[in-house]
């Protein structure tokens, strides 16, 4: 993992904005670590991209937090965030891989609603994000393998958002690159 100070330091800022209740910051952050996680494919910090897209659309749901077991969950993936944030510091990739399956295994010691309900969270998350990753050149193939979901659901997905539809032959007309050609030379 080559981005490991940035990925501590985005994880700082999602501590930060969890204290004001920001989940507009801590889902940009989110894409953030998606951007250049694109580059190396990188599964643990994908992973991370989803925990954190994960965390903005939970918090954005003020209903959440009137579950019986809301407190200790939330308690569990603030610990988790830290203990990433601890793990990358000492290098311990290990480490840090066990944090991340602690804060999605959080979610098992929920029960009724609650639990459904963050499930589908982290199920939307991993679309989402993939969807992202797919935006920036990976192959949907790929993208769908790395967060473990169908390559039909991120299909689905990217072609309800237009990702697909972006027609890279588009070009300036040809009279208006000839002036600007023009120009260079005058």
């Amino acid at each position: 993992m080559e981005e490991r100070g940035h990925i501590i330091e985005v994880l700082r800022e999602v501590q930060s904005a969890l204290k004001s209740d920001d989940y507009l910051k801590i889902k940009n952050l989110s894409n953030e670590v998606v951007h250049s996680s694109s580059i190396d494919q990188d599964a643990d910090v994908i992973s991370v991209a989803v925990i954190i897209y994960a965390l903005s659309k939970i918090i954005e749901r003020e209903k959440y937090k009137e579950y019986r077991n809301w407190p200790k969950f939330y308690r569990n993936y603030l610990n988790g965030i830290e203990g990433l944030v601890k793990s990358l510091k000492r290098n311990d990739i290990n480490r840090f891989r066990k944090e991340i399956e602690f804060i999605r295994n959080t979610i098992q010691g929920l029960s009724g609603n609650l639990k459904n309900y963050i499930n589908e969270v982290f199920r939307k998350a991993q679309i989402n994000k993939a969807s992202r990753i797919y935006e920036h050149g990976i192959s949907m193939e790929k993208t769908a393998k790395i967060l473990g979901i169908s390559v039909w659901e991120l299909a689905e997905y990217a072609g309800g958002t237009g990702i697909g539809d972006v027609d890279l032959s588009v070009t300036m007309p040809i009279k208006q690159r000839i002036k600007i050609i023009e120009g260079v030379f005058k």
